[in-house]
């Protein structure tokens, strides 16, 4: 008996690879081809992150006062400020207890100071329970300050006594810690002003007792 040929051993292998390719696509077992499996994974893509940072919350702002005093030294020293605010309406003095002085007034809005007063002084600054701060300007100079809270006795005084039988001015700073600075103004001159007995409120000026009017906002005294 002969052996098969070799041509009958290669149609025999193609007629086998045919067979297991048949079945293959029949039973759903089939490999995918490389360039489809490249395609898919080239369509795929990962999904956006949906994390976000939280909002940002401002630190609440202090509330302005509607009433308050301060009294404090500008900074470097050398004079002393006092600032006295009442519904929406602030004075404020400025004193060296030598020869720089200066009366200011103006409106509050939102605790903001724009106060004036004569030959160009002003005050410009911001105040709430804390302190007020800020700059003032007089006699042609500018200062920066902070001022703390004044409870009575410290804070602002003023009076109107008569010098030599004339019309006279005196302004006092009585700072937290007791110590005071003050002017007295004439019409010849400004020097510094006598002692004032603040418990008692008064002073005495050119030999005469005077009595020393707090300027408050606290107590709403004074007048504006």
């Amino acid at each position: 008996m002969k052996h098969p040929g070799p041509l009958f051993t290669l149609l025999a292998g193609v007629v086998l690879a045919g067979g297991i390719g048949i079945v293959n696509l029949a039973t759903g077992t089939g490999v995918a081809p490389v360039a489809g499996a490249a395609n898919a994974a080239a369509g795929s893509s990962v999904a956006p992150s949906t994390t976000s940072e939280a909002p940002k919350t401002e630190a609440p702002q202090a509330q302005a006062p509607a009433r308050a005093d301060y009294a404090g030294r500008v900074t470097g020293g050398g004079a002393s400020v006092a600032v006295s605010v009442r519904d929406g309406h602030a004075i404020a003095y400025l004193c060296d207890g030598k020869k720089v002085e200066a009366w200011l007034q103006g409106v509050t809005v939102g605790g903001k100071l724009d106060l004036k007063g004569a030959k160009n002084s002003s005050l410009t600054g911001s105040f709430d329970a804390a302190a007020v701060t800020g700059t003032v300007t007089a006699s042609g100079k500018t200062w920066q300050f902070t001022a703390p809270p004044a409870k009575k006795p410290a804070g602002l005084y003023r009076a109107t006594p008569k010098v030599k039988g004339k019309q006279a001015k005196v302004g006092w700073i009585v700072q937290p810690d007791g110590s005071q600075v003050g002017i007295l103004t004439t019409d010849a001159d400004s020097v510094a002003a006598p002692a004032l007995d603040a418990a008692a409120g008064t002073a005495t000026v050119d030999g005469a007792a005077v009595i020393a009017e707090p300027l408050s906002g606290l107590t709403g005294s004074g007048d504006f």
